[in-house]
């Protein structure tokens, strides 16, 4: 059986955006499920708009997602190169055999000609396609051509009535026919080659056995069938998965909410959300469950629960998702994690959270079931490191009363009685302060909860007091009251 080999080849032109990472995964799940090598290669040979900047925010981006890989760039292996821009030499090769054989030839015409074909053809309510006209230029022509100091592009012959047929592994059979194909350029007058050109020539040389792609390649897969033939080359297994759709059913847009891996990692949402987020757009597991790691995503996955329709990309679904990774996380990763959100917000500094990293994480045990991604830790967890101002006229009126200074003082006695404070120990001051003075529990709770927090709402108390401490209870209290306890 042919090793199984699949690659993911970004162009470095921006940074990795979530179809593009969609992809990334579903080659890598691929590949690990069947014990096969998965590759990441850079199609760099767009030269206005590619960067090294782009193709290092990519591997920063797949390697934060656990997707990494064992032969590409930064890992080197028998293939390479792989960068496009460094495998020219390989593609000349591949050009002087289609030229060889009749299968390519050298195009002059300039673009104000090839636009005024286009016009022409659009007048006659036809498909703009290129005309053919260079096919059959004789040695003399071309020589007149290069006299006059044109630059040819190598166009692809296209075979006339011809059907070309894809089995494709979500769509089932597509069938295309080649009168609608226009011969195509594969090298370009700089000699860079085109898209459709290079990707056959890495795919075959670097011996990749499946192509899963986004549904927007389907088109030019007819393209890339032909030089395959015509290069007496074995194609690869491929696999066109739905696209990504907002939820207004529109293709998605910056309208619908971030488009980039980089911009869901500053919002705090964890790697291993975002992957079990990114498997859900367009494969669906057997059962109910939709909560994975990435090694039950690998045990799972396979091409025949890849879905044809549209997949929808609903910001909801990711934040429940992610919610549910946060609850189970790690207390230590998520707390360190949540670390630069509480530095922005001005709660403390760097220096603040390594020396106070128990009290942090002791902070996060009790807020993280109220977080969807780490930002939201910037409203969270205000309380526990300042109360609010005293404003609401209710809150001020609960604490006015005669006997909240008794009582505080009370609660702080059986609070401070030398034993470790828990949250337990809370509840039971709570317990023992409303025996001793003889109050109900709303006499006692709320205007405890105003008097350290300023506010009538937030984390439960016998949770919040143990991470302030003592005296921190006491100096708030103080401060809302206005008087000393």
């Amino acid at each position: 059986m042919k090793k199984v080999r699949l690659r993911f080849a970004p162009s470095p032109t921006g940074p990795l955006h979530i179809g593009g990472a969609r992809s990334a995964l579903f080659n890598y799940l691929y590949a690990r499920k069947y014990d096969g090598d998965f590759i990441v290669r850079i199609e760099d040979t767009d030269l206005d708009r590619s960067s090294r900047e782009s193709e290092e925010n990519i591997k920063d981006a797949l390697l934060w997602l656990g997707i990494d890989w064992n032969e590409g760039i930064d890992r080197g292996g028998s293939v390479g190169p792989y960068r496009q821009t460094e495998r020219l030499e390989t593609y000349g090769k591949a050009v002087e055999r289609l030229m060889e054989t009749g299968s390519a030839y050298r195009c002059y015409c300039s673009p104000d000609e090839l636009e005024a074909m286009r016009e022409e053809q659009k007048a006659r309510s036809e498909m703009p396609r290129y005309d053919g006209r260079c096919r059959n230029l004789t040695p003399e022509q071309e020589d007149m051509f290069q006299f006059e100091g044109r630059k040819p592009v190598i166009r692809f012959r296209v075979p006339e009535g011809k059907s070309i047929v894809i089995d494709d592994l979500v769509r089932g059979r597509v069938v295309f026919e080649s009168d609608g194909i226009g011969d195509y350029v594969i090298v370009k007058s700089d000699g860079i080659p085109t898209y459709n050109f290079a990707v056959v020539v890495d795919d075959h040389t670097m011996e990749i056995s499946h192509v899963i792609r986004g549904e927007e390649h389907l088109s030019n897969t007819p393209r890339q069938s032909m030089l395959y033939d015509a290069l007496d080359w074995e194609p690869p297994a491929f696999a066109h998965v739905s696209l990504i759709l907002g939820k207004d059913r529109s293709k998605m847009s910056k309208r619908h909410g971030s488009t980039s891996v980089e911009n869901y990692r500053n919002a705090g949402y964890l790697p291993e959300g975002l992957v079990n987020f990114l498997a859900l757009l367009g494969w669906s597991p057997e059962g109910e469950e939709e909560i994975f790691s990435m090694d039950e995503l690998i045990r799972l996955f396979d091409l025949d629960r890849v879905a044809k329709n549209p997949a929808v990309f609903d910001l909801e679904k990711l934040r429940w998702i992610n919610h549910q990774h946060i609850q189970r996380g790690d207390l230590s990763r998520l707390t360190e994690s949540a670390v630069p959100y509480l530095v922005e917000a001005g709660f403390l500094t760097a220096e603040q959270a390594d020396q106070e990293a128990d009290r942090l994480e002791a902070m996060m045990s009790v807020i993280r079931s109220g977080l969807d991604a780490l930002e939201d830790v910037k409203d969270r967890a205000e309380l526990f490191f300042h109360s609010r101002p005293l404003e609401d006229p209710q809150a001020r009126e609960m604490v006015s009363q005669d006997y909240i200074p008794d009582m505080l003082r009370t609660f702080l006695t059986h609070l401070d009685n030398g034993e470790k404070l828990t949250p337990g120990g809370v509840k039971k001051a709570f317990k023992e302060t409303m025996k001793e003075l003889d109050l109900k529990g709303k006499q006692v709770f709320m205007p405890v909860r105003i008097a350290v927090t300023g506010v009538m709402s937030g984390p439960e108390m016998h949770e919040l007091i143990p991470v302030l401490g003592v005296d921190e209870v006491r100096r708030r209290m103080e401060q809302n009251l206005g008087r000393t306890l």
